[in-house]
């Protein structure tokens, strides 16, 4: 009997989320993602930007930052469309272009590359036959139980592409999120995406894999295969189930140095962040975790609950959102970028550093498992002073028992 193998695709298991982002929310997530995406084409080029996307660790990092619901299927759909609405405007500086969306959005894909072949010059139809075969595959050949209800295509101005594309299945209340990028695809029918997992749901077909040659001519026998067999070289995401965050999701040694260099006087002094005076330690908490989301391998984003600890999220998990410091840290980078335009790249220096002084940090840092509960009740206290804000209302002041969101 011919063997089936699961290929070598990155994919996320997502709780299913029919919530929705509040247009002061929406509108900072776009301002916040397109300051992440014009760093890192700066520091690193376009390319880094299609790498990063199409890893669903950094992905679900990316969408925590932003104050997205920290493990739910929403955070494809907002993610993407924040993208959408800041890349494309700056598309000649940037030369990425984001095509696709949720819904009727997806399919107006091919028209959108249509004419953007037509403003660049590439191949508008094999652009196409690439968006078309994406889904096709990760629809048909890959029979895993998920319909794909929302496609968004990433393409540079030199034909370079990723896909982020998201599947349903209402009968286990999940979303599988699947992730390509051309760098990677050698054949679109044999292992072509970048990596893929997913929770066991029985018996998955795959025929898009390189070891299934044999397997498309003898499919009755496939199917009998046993699904362990298919799992040999996969990189796992699943998000569990629960909507707040606990101590066991997120890297504490980690989560602690980021929450020491904020707040410890003595630890801000290092010189590399002095051109950071007079920015206060919560924007400096939000600062570090964005500046790892623009600077960090990817070795860094196997918790990608701890980047709620940035900017909170929207429905008040860990916490509500600060909207101050949410506006701040857009400021900061937006100056950052625009000053590193002029030949002046102290400030975008200074920013990257804080990544790399937390990670210093962390080799001689005694995580205490107490204080998570306690940085997470401290952050809800004070919310009020930084217009903290959830789906449910503004944050008040401990004691008001009436008006209090938790």
């Amino acid at each position: 009997m011919p063997k089936l193998y699961f290929n070598n695709t990155r994919h996320a298991d997502l709780p299913l989320h029919y919530g929705h982002v509040p247009p002061w929310l929406a509108q900072r997530m776009s301002l916040l993602g397109g300051a992440i995406v014009e760093s890192i084409v700066m520091e690193y080029g376009k390319s880094a930007v299609l790498s990063r996307l199409s890893d669903p660790f950094w992905f679900q990092s990316l969408g925590c930052v932003m104050g997205m619901d920290w493990h739910s299927s929403g955070i494809t759909t907002s993610v993407m469309g924040a993208l959408k609405k800041a890349v494309n405007p700056k598309f000649r500086e940037l030369g990425i272009y984001i095509c696709g969306g949720k819904g009727k959005y997806s399919r107006q894909t091919p028209s959108e590359l249509i004419a953007f072949s037509e403003r660049t010059g590439l191949n508008g139809n094999e652009l196409v036959r690439s968006s078309r075969l994406t889904a096709k595959v990760d629809n048909t050949a890959i029979q895993d139980g998920f319909q794909i209800y929302l496609h968004t295509f990433i393409v540079t101005d030199t034909g370079e592409w990723a896909v982020v594309q998201q599947g349903m299945n209402d009968a286990s209340g999940m979303a599988r999120r699947y992730h390509w990028h051309s760098e990677q695809v050698k054949s679109f029918i044999e292992n072509p995406h970048t990596s893929i997992y997913g929770k066991n749901q029985g018996v998955i077909l795959n025929l898009a894999d390189l070891q299934a040659a044999d397997a498309k001519t003898a499919m009755l026998e496939i199917v009998k295969e046993d699904p362990q067999l298919m799992l040999p070289e996969i990189r796992k995401i699943v998000m569990p189930s629960h909507h707040d965050v606990r101590a066991k999701d997120v890297n504490l040694k980690r989560l602690g140095s980021v929450l020491a260099l904020a707040h410890e006087k003595e630890l801000r002094d290092f010189e590399s962040l002095l051109l950071l005076e007079g920015v206060g330690p919560r924007t400096i908490q939000s600062l570090a975790l964005v500046s790892e989301v623009i600077h960090g391998t990817p070795s860094r984003f196997s918790d990608p609950a701890r980047f709620s600890f940035a900017h909170g999220g929207k429905d008040g998990h860990p916490f509500p959102v600060p909207v101050n410091t949410y506006d701040e840290t857009i400021a900061l980078l937006n100056n950052a970028i625009a000053k590193a335009k002029l030949g002046n790249t102290d400030k975008q220096q200074a920013i990257k550093n804080l990544a790399m002084v937390s990670q210093m940090m962390e080799q001689s840092f005694e995580p205490d498992e107490n204080a998570f509960d306690k940085v997470i009740a401290k952050e809800r206290a004070e919310s009020y002073k930084y217009r903290g804000r959830t789906v449910f209302g503004k944050a008040k002041p401990p004691g008001n028992e009436q008006l209090s969101l938790f």
